[in-house]
């Protein structure tokens, strides 16, 4: 026949699992992340750290590193605070009150096979033997019952620890997170949006006059405004879509309109979208059911 196919070990590896049985200390291993700002500073440098991607990279590297070591700290620290302890009661108190509560109903079996002799018996000497093999075994069933109450109880004081330690890996989750929150804003707050790089324009009046569909007047105001636009801006409502040129597209990412001139976006639906004439090279106009309004072309992946 067939040899049987060993499966592997899931979620473990070999070192490990000799680590722990040795009872040797496991090495702390590099972190997907401090392995990531490794390779970002290693590419930051064949780029140029003088040039402003490679200063960037390097930058992002860092940053990346520290979470790494933050996300070993907040392993290590969950480990010794909760899942050792966790593991100690697993593999020792739960194993013993386990293996006792087994113990304890194949007495009760026995108990019961005993009751069951006693009323069958018909002989006075065969019902004197049964009821003298029930007394013992009421007598085991009984010692074993304490054994076990004794050992249930101490489960209350291992909750209250346990309960501790539950606090302990929650708190420090809470402060993992928090770290790599505020590493993220520092990060952020560094980089800063650099000065040959122009915001896109978030203003209604990313519209030039060049268009030929509609052009406000003074009179005309936007929607949740009350002064009036520039000569110089078209109005989303009257931006007509061209017979030719329109283009499906797929949304990127989540995006919230910062005005009632642009469209808000959510990832993975589909939009149609469109130039109009003098119209940001960053915007489209797109249109989603009887919506439309401005776009980031950033957040699309142009479909046709």
């Amino acid at each position: 026949g067939k040899k049987p196919i060993k499966k592997p070990i899931k979620s473990a590896r070999i070192e490990e699992f000799l680590f722990e049985k040795l009872d040797w200390k496991v090495p702390s291993r590099i972190t997907n992340a401090e392995l990531l700002g490794q390779y970002m500073q290693d590419a930051a440098k064949e780029f140029d750290l003088g040039m402003p991607y490679g200063n960037t990279l390097e930058k992002v590297g860092e940053c990346e590193k520290r979470l790494g070591e933050a996300e070993k700290e907040f392993l290590q620290t969950s480990a010794i605070s909760f899942l050792t302890p966790l593991r100690n009661f697993l593999e020792g108190d739960w194993r013993t009150i386990s293996k006792e509560r087994r113990l304890l109903e194949n007495l009760r079996l026995d108990l019961d096979a005993c009751k069951t002799r006693v009323k069958k018996a018909k002989v006075a000497e065969a019902k004197a033997a049964a009821e003298h093999e029930l007394r013992i075994a009421q007598t085991e069933f009984d010692r074993q019952a304490e054994v076990t109450r004794l050992l249930l109880e101490g489960i209350s004081s291992t909750h209250v620890n346990h309960l501790r330690c539950l606090h302990e890996f929650v708190e420090a989750q809470a402060a993992y997170y928090k770290q790599c929150h505020l590493q993220m804003q520092e990060l952020q707050k560094e980089l800063g949006r650099p000065s040959h790089l122009p915001l896109p324009p978030r203003l209604p009046n990313a519209f030039a006059l060049n268009s030929t569909n509609a052009i406000a007047t003074p009179s005309m105001v936007t929607e949740g405004s009350s002064s009036p636009v520039e000569t110089d801006t078209l109005k989303i409502e009257e931006v007509q879509a061209p017979a030719t040129g329109t283009r499906k597209a797929r949304v990127l990412y989540d995006y919230d309109a910062a005005d009632s001139s642009e469209l808000s976006l959510l990832a993975d639906e589909l939009i149609t979208v469109y130039t109009v004439p003098g119209m940001d090279s960053d915007w489209l106009i797109g249109e989603k059911g009887n919506h439309k309004g401005k776009v980031p072309v950033t957040y699309l992946e142009l479909l046709s």
